[in-house]
């Protein structure tokens, strides 16, 4: 599975992580359907580029040609200006393989939920911070998450 495959190599490079968007939703149980994979991560440069070697051995390329030392440097500026949300990986053989590091938001200080699938350990940002940061974003599917995230509270 994609995700497995993904997950191993974050570990591998050691590089801190939490998924979040849709899987992050659906991994907390609540039903979604995404075919990207978004990710936080701690905002290092160090990490950017473990980030970059990890896609790389992945087999995906980005969908801009930006490099993890002109995001880190840039990065304001993307946001700002360009309105870049996300650093996006793309395997052009397997489109269902997509990769999506969330640039406007850092993992530093935030609280993951370690969840268990198939003796696979995910890091999984936790479903209080998850609503905040769809609150944050505020996009008509964002806003349905947090109506389903919330529902699993009440069962």
């Amino acid at each position: 599975m994609f995700l497995f495959d993904v997950v191993k190599k974050l570990e591998e490079f050691e590089v801190p992580y939490a998924i979040v968007g849709g899987h992050a939703v659906a991994l907390h149980g609540a039903i979604r359907g995404t075919v990207d994979i978004d990710f936080i991560t701690e905002w290092q440069l160090e990490n950017l580029q473990k980030i970059e070697l990890v896609m790389a051995e992945l087999g995906l390329i980005p969908r801009l040609p930006i490099t993890s030392i002109d995001l880190f440097k840039n990065r304001d500026t993307y946001i700002l200006e360009k309105n870049l949300i996300a650093w996006n990986f793309v395997n052009h053989q397997n489109p269902t393989e997509q990769i999506d590091i969330i640039i406007t938001s850092d993992l530093t200080n935030q609280s993951i939920k370690i969840i268990e699938i198939q003796n696979q350990k995910i890091c999984v940002l936790s479903k209080d911070e998850l609503i905040k940061m769809k609150r944050k974003s505020a996009r008509e599917q964002d806003l349905i998450d947090i109506k389903a995230l919330e529902k699993l509270d009440e069962t």
